[in-house]
């Protein structure tokens, strides 16, 4: 099994394809990514070269080409498991879940609901953009991610001071405008077998305010939403999954539903996510999405016992951030161990990534959330309860 990327997300993921006895090659141009020291081989290759990991999979003979979390990584994916007649999604598919602007003008073709949008690679595209989307809106790059180059706009003002920082995000200095929607967020798990796809979780995704508001900061499962506003989100995201052509997979959609109660695609990725959504679906549902993905990437069926939730628990994931989170903000001096965070009723996981010497900032991106608790209860509001209250415990000293 080729893994593609090895950083933290991916390192997981490689002990649980080890685990299944599988023989594992990871690249991944960073000599210090974890993930290397975990796989049987690991090779120094950027994964962005699809040449040269065509290159390391066709010498090591791979069966299969895998990627978890990271979304750069999946039109290399589908690349080289097409150079090398493996299994995967198709490169047309990959660019339809990873470019929003492809992925939007698709999605109005099915008649998938979703926000208003318009694609921009200039300030006069943008002018134009923003009268048809109107405000408020948010600006993105095109095919970026982490919340990178993501900005608020209420203002032509907004605009014209961010799109030059949205479009430098972009590979393809490509940017979309899309009409803002205050509502319910939702992260959604569905996996794709032979065109049926079988939604498995819709959590609800909190933000935090500020400059950060894009940011998942909090995830709680089961969601709020309940009757018809959760079926019909159910529906866009399954409807959303078909659109964009993804036969075998797992797939991420994102929604919102908004104040009339109908529900809206965000975004909808191939792949598993990031932001601990897999240790989601392990605690809250019994699903293993590695072993799914590992399966599907291989070529091989996935029997229906493997998507079937095994139990529901209500669960909460908190992520370590600065304040208004529990970590202070500063030059980190010392970290303290995971013992009383771990020790706390209801906690079933949580990890840190700080280092001494590390700057924590304030909330702006996605890779601000240094580390994690995941925390179980009879409800999600006592599961939320006991996540916020461990997240509190852990000692981090700042200058």
């Amino acid at each position: 099994m080729l893994f593609v990327g090895a950083g933290r997300h991916q390192r997981r993921a490689i002990r649980r394809a080890r685990e299944l006895g599988l023989r594992v090659v990871a690249v991944d141009r960073n000599p210090n990514a974890l993930g290397l020291g975990e796989a049987n081989v690991g090779e120094m290759v950027d994964f962005t070269d699809v040449a040269a990991v065509t290159e390391v999979g066709r010498r090591h003979a791979v069966d299969g080409v895998l990627t978890v979390s990271a979304d750069r990584a999946v039109p290399v994916v589908a690349a080289v498991a097409e150079a090398l007649g493996l299994p995967g999604i198709g490169t047309e598919t990959a660019h339809l879940m990873t470019h929003k602007v492809a992925m939007r003008r698709r999605l109005a073709e099915a008649g998938v609901p979703q926000p208003r949008f318009a694609a921009v690679r200039s300030l006069h595209e943008a002018y134009a953009a923003a009268e048809t989307v109107g405000f408020p809106a948010v600006l993105k790059p095109a095919d970026s991610g982490g919340q990178r180059g993501v900005f608020m706009l209420d203002s032509i003002d907004d605009l014209e001071a961010h799109l030059h920082a949205a479009l430098t995000e972009s590979p393809t200095e490509e940017a979309i405008i899309e009409s803002y929607h205050e509502g319910i967020e939702l992260n959604g798990l569905a996996i794709a077998r032979g065109g049926r796809v079988t939604p498995l979780t819709l959590s609800d995704r909190l933000r935090p305010p500020g400059i950060g508001f894009g940011v998942g900061w909090i995830h709680v499962y089961p969601s709020r939403l309940f009757a018809d506003p959760l079926a019909e989100a159910e529906q866009v995201a399954a409807s959303a999954v078909h659109a964009l052509g993804l036969e075998d997979g797992i797939a991420f959609p994102q929604l919102i539903v908004a104040g009339d109660d109908h529900a809206y695609l965000v975004e909808c990725a191939a792949r598993i996510p990031g932001g601990q959504m897999a240790d989601l679906a392990l605690h809250a549902v019994g699903v293993d999405l590695v072993e799914i993905a590992l399966l599907q990437a291989l070529g091989l069926d996935v029997p229906d016992e493997l998507v079937t939730p095994r139990f529901q628990k209500p669960l909460a994931i908190r992520f370590l951030t600065a304040q208004p989170g529990p970590l202070p903000t500063g030059k980190v001096r010392s970290v303290g161990p995971l013992d009383k965070v771990l020790a706390f009723p209801g906690v079933v996981q949580a990890d840190v990534f700080l280092e001494q010497g590390e700057t924590i900032r304030p909330v702006r991106l996605d890779g601000d959330r240094r580390g994690y608790v995941i925390a179980v209860g009879d409800t999600n509001i006592e599961a939320l309860e006991r996540a916020e209250a461990a997240a509190t415990l852990l000692d981090v000293v700042v200058e």
